[in-house]
């Protein structure tokens, strides 16, 4: 009997997102089986009991998603799965905390592509903020980012130092070059972009975090990226479904809304999730991958 393809979704939070659930089954998985509230410690046991149960024809089509919130944490899972495999049994593992990795991927891919359309120039020498840069899309976004050649800033509307730890940690875990800064008035925010080429907004939905007001006072700004696709959006004048639209308030700036960013994301994770099936030796996915891939569907 043909066997049926199995994702395993190993996530540390309470709950599995439903995006993801949905995003699996759309993707071509049989059988999805969430797991929550799992502990790193617990990975390595989940992995061996999901690889040695279906023999080495059957781990072709089972697979590993990892989600939950925290990027370190992520990754951390995703190598406790890597180092339980046992050839030939081995699966494929993507990680994508709360969509951060895809959603990230995506932004910076589709900002990427706007700077080198519309200026002729690279991630590379560029300065990039991140506003709401403690978040989870926020902070993949900014190691990206600084692994790509942005000088990039990670921004906090109330602490520099719950920015400063988080660029530190991810620095050290990822060999970035992040820097860290607070932004919480109109005053803060004018002065810190001043002098930037690019600006992606990681902030919570629903959250206006530029007015089209402060953003006049971005003279050297080339693009600007909103992931918010909740009222307000995240940075006035950006709409929805902007791709390389002019910024009324920043001329000679372009501005990537967030259905655009979206609709790049929900290509990318798609794609990941069906190498995982189509895949003749197994894949470990991370935001590294997910940017490589996002280059391409832009």
């Amino acid at each position: 009997m043909a066997k049926r393809s199995i994702l395993h979704m190993l996530d540390p939070m309470p709950n599995n997102s439903p995006f993801d659930v949905n995003m699996a089954l759309d993707a071509g998985f049989d059988v999805l089986m969430p797991y929550s509230n799992v502990k790193l410690d617990s990975v390595h046991a989940l992995t061996q009991d999901a690889i040695f149960s279906r023999g080495p024809a059957g781990v072709r089509k089972t697979g590993i998603f990892i989600g939950g919130r925290d990027m370190g944490l992520a990754t951390d899972m995703l190598q406790a799965c890597q180092r339980a495999m046992v050839p030939p049994f081995e699966v494929s593992v993507l990680a994508d905390p709360s969509g951060a990795f895809t959603t990230a991927a995506a932004l910076v891919a589709c900002v990427e592509n706007e700077l080198t359309e519309k200026h002729q120039l690279k991630l590379e020498g560029s300065k990039a903020l991140v506003f709401g840069g403690t978040g989870p899309v926020g902070i993949a976004t900014g190691v990206i980012a600084s692994l790509n050649g942005a000088e990039t800033v990670l921004i906090d509307h109330l602490s520099k130092d719950s920015a400063e730890d988080a660029a530190k940690h991810y620095n050290r875990r990822f060999k970035s070059t992040l820097t860290a800064a607070k932004a919480g008035s109109e005053e803060e925010k004018a002065e810190i972009i001043a002098d930037a080429d690019i600006i992606f907004c990681t902030a919570k939905a629903g959250i206006q975090v530029l007015s089209a007001d402060t953003l006049s006072s971005a003279k050297q700004l080339k693009v600007a990226g909103d992931v918010n696709a909740v009222p307000p959006a995240g940075i006035e004048g950006i709409g929805l479904t902007d791709f390389g639209a002019e910024l009324s308030s920043a001329p000679g700036a372009f501005g990537v809304g967030a259905l655009a960013v979206g609709n790049v994301k929900y290509k990318l994770q798609n794609t990941l999730l069906k190498s995982m099936l189509e895949t003749d030796k197994p894949l470990y996915l991370d935001f590294r991958d997910a940017f490589i891939k996002a280059r391409t569907l832009v």
